[in-house]
């Protein structure tokens, strides 16, 4: 067999007989490509073992009979401009989702291959948009908890429990809502919606930098960098800056942001 034959063997599911025939071949770039298959596999292994663990938190609920748990997050609370995004998420009992995390620890290119994949395993997916407008007339707190509410309320399958990454909510269905800090490093349904709301509002920002691009929101996604800051006391505000944050507050107090209110079933 080929080297070239060989890699694209492992690169699949070999049988046992082929291992150990592979086990035989005294060639170097056999032993180098079986050294590197049998890595793959002990970190496969491990990451199934952590991404077990990672649903721990809902196992609690499923050992009760409550199956349906969500997760819930926020992308957005510290930016000057753009939409507080949140999603909630319902995942099935049983993930392969290599790599979820908080979104935060999570590279860029990863989080868009993992919005992709929640989508396709999750049970039900729901997004809430909130404008500036709404943002500077509820307060941050106060609209992360309000969208966070309107996420689980919409969930395409009903929550017979949440999580939600450290927001106290009381929701008018009864169901249990247990609010953990940093939780979208300890729940994978936590995690999943942080990377979709995350994921959603990069991808906002994106389109905004198109339509203001004096701002740099593509690269900052509308936090208080020094270029940001700069651009705003230079050219003023846009529609989708908050009027009740720094600096706009005090050097544009008349400004009104724009109003925007979006709830997304996705799945």
């Amino acid at each position: 067999m080929k080297i070239a034959e060989v890699k694209e063997l492992l690169a699949g599911t070999p049988t046992a007989e082929q291992l150990a025939e592979l086990r035989l071949d005294a060639r170097a770039g056999v032993q180098k490509l079986l050294a590197a298959y049998t890595k793959r596999l002990a970190a496969e292994a491990a990451e199934r073992d952590r991404l077990l663990h990672f649903q721990d938190l809902e196992r609690r609920y499923w050992e009760q009979g409550l199956n349906q748990v969500a997760g819930t997050d926020e992308a957005g609370r510290g930016p000057l401009a753009g939409p507080l995004v949140t999603a909630a998420v319902i995942l099935p009992h049983g993930i392969w989702l290599p790599g979820l995390n908080d979104s935060k620890k999570v590279r860029p290119a990863r989080r868009e291959e993992l919005y992709d994949e929640i989508l396709d395993q999750a049970v039900a997916v729901t997004v809430t948009i909130l404008g500036p407008r709404e943002i500077d007339a509820l307060n941050i707190y106060q609209a992360a908890k309000w969208s966070m509410t309107n996420c689980l309320n919409h969930l395409s399958t009903p929550p017979q429990a949440a999580l939600t990454d450290a927001m106290p909510l009381t929701l008018a269905s009864g169901i249990p809502v247990e609010d953990l800090v940093k939780g979208d490093s300890k729940s994978a349904a936590i995690a999943a919606a942080s990377i979709i709301a995350k994921v959603t509002r990069d991808r906002l920002l994106v389109e905004l930098d198109a339509q203001y691009p004096q701002y740099g929101f593509a690269a900052h996604k509308g936090y208080g960098v020094s270029t940001h800051v700069e651009a705003i006391l230079r050219d003023g505000p846009c529609p989708w800056h908050r009027g009740s944050y720094e600096p706009i507050k005090t050097h544009f107090p008349q400004h009104q942001g724009i109003s925007e209110e979006k709830t997304l079933v996705l799945k």
